[in-house]
């Protein structure tokens, strides 16, 4: 039976302690994975797949990020990463609880797992980082547009400048998720996207640690993430032997249906990447963890990891 143990760390912003959960499996472990969350959510949400990998054998770790579950610092933090470098320095907070995990336990096949936001914050990271990884599992991800990526920009911008960093703007709101239920038949909530499991929607809804509305500063901070990730000089600067595994729902709104998830998918072989793979699940959302059919998700994870490390 995995043990699960909490603690805090230093932000690299220099003042806030960042919450995070460590998950040890039984015996001898046979490799690392290090969890990357969502916008508007928390590491709690990770905690069933954690114990599962933990339960075969992968020590597991996972932060609440910069303005996220219990790293909040106050109620105007909510949804808010810093007034300036904010996606600098949410990469920087990764790979130092990397670096705190690789240090404590040495030796070990060392993997990242980042979902929607934290998907692009860990491509962001493959880029930054050629060392001290053994592969990636980018989950609810997408490529979008440049012209919807300097749109999204500029709106954000313009809502720092009337209002400021930590505004939460449902203009932007809307902009970013408003669309995301339109390719849904009978819609029931505002956030059906997520999953067909309406037990984990409605949890979603009814949990105050999820769905907030993020700050200007926030969303202007992934849009810059978003275009630095797309840019092919910069996919071309990940190490190319590294492991990669997409997976992605194809009724998922963020990855267009997997129209963007090929696109990354292809930007990643384009770029030189050897090692590559992907799995579209018919019928699945946003989060894949999360639905229906999430045991063969676990599974399928779980293969390639141990795929990876010969086990």
């Amino acid at each position: 039976m995995a043990r699960m143990t909490e603690s805090t760390f230093l932000s690299c912003d220099g003042k806030t302690e960042l919450y995070y959960r460590e998950y040890l499996p039984e015996g001898n472990a046979v490799g690392i994975v290090q969890i990357v969350h969502g916008i508007a959510e928390h590491v709690a949400r990770y905690d069933d797949f954690a114990g599962f990998l933990a339960d075969n054998g992968y020590i597991v770790v996972a932060h609440d990020q910069l303005g996220h579950g219990k790293s909040v610092a106050g109620e105007d933090s909510i949804g808010f990463f810093s007034e300036e470098g904010g996606w600098g320095k949410a990469v920087e907070d990764i790979h130092k609880l990397h670096d705190l995990t690789a240090e404590r336990y040495p030796g070990k096949p060392y993997f990242i797992f980042g979902h929607s936001m934290g998907s692009f914050l860990t491509r962001t990271y493959l880029i930054r980082y050629r060392t001290g990884l053994d592969g990636a599992v980018i989950s609810g991800t997408g490529q979008q547009s440049g012209a919807l990526i300097a749109g999204g920009k500029m709106m954000s911008a313009l809502e720092i400048k009337r209002h400021g960093p930590r505004y939460k703007s449902e203009l932007l709101n809307k902009m970013a998720f408003g669309s995301y239920n339109d390719k849904l038949g009978d819609i029931r909530t505002g956030f059906d996207w997520l999953s067909r499991n309406e037990a984990v929607v409605d949890a979603y809804i009814d949990d105050p640690l999820c769905g907030f509305v993020p700050s200007a500063a926030l969303l202007h901070d992934m849009m810059g993430g978003i275009e630095f990730i797309s840019k092919p000089k910069n996919i071309a600067r990940m190490k190319k032997d590294l492991p990669v595994m997409f997976m992605s729902g194809d009724c998922d709104p963020v990855g267009e249906q997997g129209r963007g998830v090929i696109r990354a998918y292809k930007a990643f072989l384009k770029a030189g990447m050897t090692d590559v793979t992907m799995k579209l699940y018919h019928g699945g959302r946003h989060e894949m963890l999360n639905e229906l059919n999430k045991n063969e998700v676990y599974q399928d994870v779980l293969a390639w990891l141990n795929s990876k490390t010969g086990n």
